[in-house]
Order: C-alpha cells, then structure tokens, then sequence
C-alpha cells in the first residue's frame, strides 16, 4: 500500500469520524437584534420586520430589512437585521469591523452589553445612536441537551474546538450553551473564519479543558 493511498484513507476516516462527533460550524458576519422601541425608531411606530429567510437556530431569521452602522471613522452599510425582535438592541461585529468604523468593541456573549459602546444606527427614514450595546461575539456554540451529553458538556462550559480546514488550528476559550430550543452549531465571526480556512459544512471536534470524570 503506497503512502498516497494510506494518507487518504486517514483523512477519510478522520472526515467520518467528525461527522459522527464533531459539531458543524457557521461563520456569522455582522449584524444587529433589535428591540421594539428601536424598530420604531428607525422604520415607524408599529412597523414590523420583514421576513426574508430562516437562519439554522430554530425561530430566528434574517430580515428584508437593511440599515447602516456609522462609526467615528467609516460607514458600514446594508448590514443584516435578524429577528425576531429582542428585549435590547445588540450590534455584533468583527474585531477587524471595529477597526473600520474607529471603535474598540469588547469581546462579550450575546446579551451581555452593559458597559459597552454605543454606535449610531441609520435607516433610510431615520437614525438612532446607541449609548451601548456593540460587541464581538465571544465564539460559542449552541447546543441541545441531548448533544451536549453526548460531548459531555455543560451550561457555561468553556472548551477549545479543533478545526481541521485548509488552516487547521485551535479556537480556546469557546462558551457551551444549552437549550431545546437550539439546534446544535458552533458561530465564529469572519475573522476568526478566514483564519482557519472555513468552507460551509465544516466541522470542529469539542476538546474537553477539563478531564471528564
């Protein structure tokens, strides 16, 4: 047996071997969640979102709906609302957007914007400047209950994933959180995608950081 033909039933086997244990992984580019007293603000009192198509986690979707995000050196425009609405207005962006735009965004989960920036949100009939809510989602991945005690994880855990792209390499320090209502996906935005060769459809194997007991 030659060593062509060897290397590539190891990568075969290693491919089936990740689909079977492995998570598959979205890269997620900017976009923004807003709440209701937001929406008013940009679109009109009472208007409703439109939607445009269905995103992997079960409820959530993107919107017909386009707005700008203006920072103290450029302008991002056409970036994405998703919906359904939330309790607060959320912007998430790369580390390498907040460059652009002039503002240092913390690396933060979803939600958890207290003692964030604001940034100025502009629709084509209105604008909004926000006193905080921009970040870098910190990379996670949704999972539900019957996954994550197959990976033997728990709510909050934090975990390195290996990914085996065209630039293989270790994310670390990614958060695991629990639901039924999630269908199970690691997100990482665009810069933590290009530095690991991403293509739709690859998977990450979980590396426990502590020894399973």
């Amino acid at each position: 047996m030659n060593n062509e033909l060897i290397t590539s039933l190891i990568e075969e086997v290693t491919r089936r071997a990740l689909l079977e244990t492995g998570v598959e992984v979205e890269a997620s580019g900017r976009h923004v969640h807003l709440d209701r007293e937001t929406v008013d603000a940009l679109f009109g009192t009472g208007y409703e979102l439109t939607h445009f198509r269905d995103l992997s986690q079960p409820g959530q979707y993107v919107c017909k709906e386009r707005i700008s995000i203006v920072g103290p050196k450029s302008v991002i425009h056409n970036v994405v609302i998703l919906g359904p609405i939330r309790k607060k207005t959320q912007v998430e962006i790369s580390s390498t957007d907040g460059t652009a735009l002039g503002i240092k965004a913390p690396v933060r989960e979803s939600g958890d914007i207290s003692n964030t920036p604001g940034i100025l949100l502009l629709s084509p009939k209105n604008s909004v400047q926000l006193t905080e809510g921009l970040i870098v989602a910190k990379r996670h991945i949704h999972m539900t209950p019957q996954d994550a005690e197959k990976h033997q994880v728990t709510q909050s855990e934090i975990v390195q994933v290996k990914i085996n792209g065209e630039r293989p390499l270790i994310f670390d320090d990614v958060v695991v959180r629990i639901s039924p209502d999630f269908a199970t996906y690691m997100h990482i935005d665009y810069d933590e995608a290009n530095a690991c060769g991403f293509k739709k459809g690859i998977r990450g194997q979980i590396i426990k950081k502590t020894p399973v007991k």
